[in-house]
């Protein structure tokens, strides 16, 4: 093999991670919980690739570069989840936005969290930006980190110039939304609907910058429990409002996230934390969505047939990657305490 060949084949080696969490993030976005059928999920991944691929390459380049590790990387999902939904495509704040889907009577039930003045459901806020936290971005970043090996697990993968490239296609590509009749549907948020919206992503990106997070913290001297407690107690936040709607819905949310959130960063500074607890807590929210699939309709109408094939493809896909994420751990030695 010549010398070009062997850069040629070290460079899309480099570059494998990358074009993974390209296809594997609007996957789970939009179709891990059933959206699509089989037919439409190969249109629905290359079109949204640049938006959801390219949002989070980007957000784990800029979290792996500055040392914020993955509190960094959930703040800075957390706001791009709030600026596709408030600032994109608006469906934040358009109240008949799932008019035309088969999503229409959850909407109608929404409206009854609608926040006074600002004019967006609470509860729609809850489904859209958490979903982009953990199905757009810590769910696939959690899955390509544990496939690559421990030694490039917690570097950047692109230099300045391919960041820049993923950063253009993430700009076009919500631009795309934005313009497109079927992506903003002819929608404009108010001037304060979108100062609101717009403060709060920036405070988000501020926060998720700041140096606090580069410091490392000396483990603590009890042991973190097995990574099958990680993945159930956030199974259960994600099953925890299923049983309750309106602002009793909102509340039960807001509470387990708290008390979640605080229990997996006591555990993650313990000893023996490691990609596995990672991988545990970013998977159980696709293995949520894949059981779900069986459970909600389709975007638009189809046949029973055809709504099953794609429900029974996402249960293989999700756990063939989930399982294969394991087992790669399995199989390769993993350091403790990743950030």
């Amino acid at each position: 093999m010549t010398e070009t060949a062997v850069t040629r084949l070290s460079r899309w080696r480099r570059l494998t991670p990358v074009m993974a969490l390209l296809v594997l993030a609007p996957w789970a976005a939009e179709c891990s919980w059933g959206g699509f059928t089989l037919q439409n999920v190969l249109p629905v991944v290359l079109i949204l690739a640049p938006l959801y691929g390219g949002a989070a390459v980007v957000i784990r380049e800029i979290a792996r570069r500055t040392g914020g590790g993955w509190p960094a990387i959930i703040l800075l999902a957390a706001a791009f989840g709030l600026f596709q939904a408030a600032l994109v495509d608006q469906s934040l704040f358009n109240p008949r936005y799932l008019d035309d889907t088969e999503f229409a009577d959850w909407a109608g039930a929404a409206n009854a969290t609608r926040v006074p003045v600002l004019g967006f459901s609470a509860e729609q806020a809850f489904d859209y930006i958490g979903n982009h936290v953990a199905l757009s971005i810590c769910a696939p970043i959690a899955l390509v980190e544990s496939f690559v090996g421990a030694q490039r697990r917690h570097r950047p993968w692109l230099g300045a110039s391919g960041l820049a490239a993923v950063a253009v296609m993430y700009v076009l590509g919500s631009l795309l939304i934005f313009f497109d009749d079927s992506g903003r549907k002819s929608f404009t948020a108010s001037p304060l609907q979108l100062l609101f919206a717009g403060s709060v992503v920036l405070t988000l990106v501020g926060a998720a910058i700041l140096p606090r997070f580069r410091h490392r913290r000396t483990p603590a001297t009890a042991n973190a429990p097995r990574p099958l407690w990680i993945g159930m107690v956030v199974l259960v936040a994600h099953l925890a409002s299923w049983l309750v709607t309106g602002w009793p819905a909102v509340a039960v949310r807001a509470a387990v996230v708290a008390v979640v959130a605080t229990v997996i960063v006591i555990w993650s500074r313990r000893a023996g934390w490691g990609q596995r607890h990672v991988l545990a807590a970013g998977s159980a929210g696709l293995l949520v969505a894949a059981a779900q699939a069986y459970l909600v309709p389709n975007y638009a109408p189809a046949s029973p047939t055809a709504a099953l094939v794609g429900d029974v493809a996402v249960s293989v896909i999700t756990l063939t990657l989930v399982g294969g994420a394991f087992w790669r751990l399995s199989r390769t030695p993993t350091p403790v305490r990743p950030t």
